[in-house]
């Protein structure tokens, strides 16, 4: 039987998000309230699904809906109001199979916090799959995350 073969790549990206409020706020909402403002369009398994993230290292980042469940992620390390740096995997269902180091950083600023949410990909990555995966945490942290702090 003969298999597929596909090169493996590298691949990162980085963005910034400002959001105002201080960064104890902003990590509160982020290990506290993730389930709040998770946007519905991101909830993989249902729109009841309920999303956790367990802020520990060894904790996970994961959706569940009755008997369906998904790990989004494993926290690998954290300093608390400071930053996060999260392992994960995409099979070939999400454009894999590829392995996925997501760190959020929080940097005080003079009006509150900035964001920086940096991925770095490798494995089976072609460009759409890291287009989407920035695009999609860009409006789940700002149309999320970002509203959610400000606007309550």
């Amino acid at each position: 039987m003969a298999g597929t073969t596909y090169e493996a790549r590298v691949v990162q990206y980085e963005f910034e998000i400002d959001i105002e409020a201080a960064p104890s706020r902003v990590w509160r909402a982020i290990t506290d309230q993730l389930s709040t403002w998770w946007l519905p369009d991101f909830h993989v398994l249902g729109k009841d699904s309920i999303v956790t993230l367990e802020p520990v290292p060894g904790g996970r980042l994961f959706e569940q809906d009755g008997e369906k469940g998904l790990l989004w992620y494993t926290v690998i390390a954290l300093s608390t109001n400071e930053s996060m740096s999260l392992a994960g995997h995409c099979t070939q269902d999400w454009g894999g199979p590829c392995n996925t180091l997501l760190t959020l950083k929080l940097n005080e600023t003079e009006k509150g916090t900035r964001l920086v949410v940096s991925d770095a990909l490798f494995g089976r990555v072609e460009d759409q799959q890291v287009e989407s995966l920035r695009s999609g945490w860009m409006q789940m942290f700002d149309d999320g995350l970002r509203k959610f702090v400000e606007v309550g």
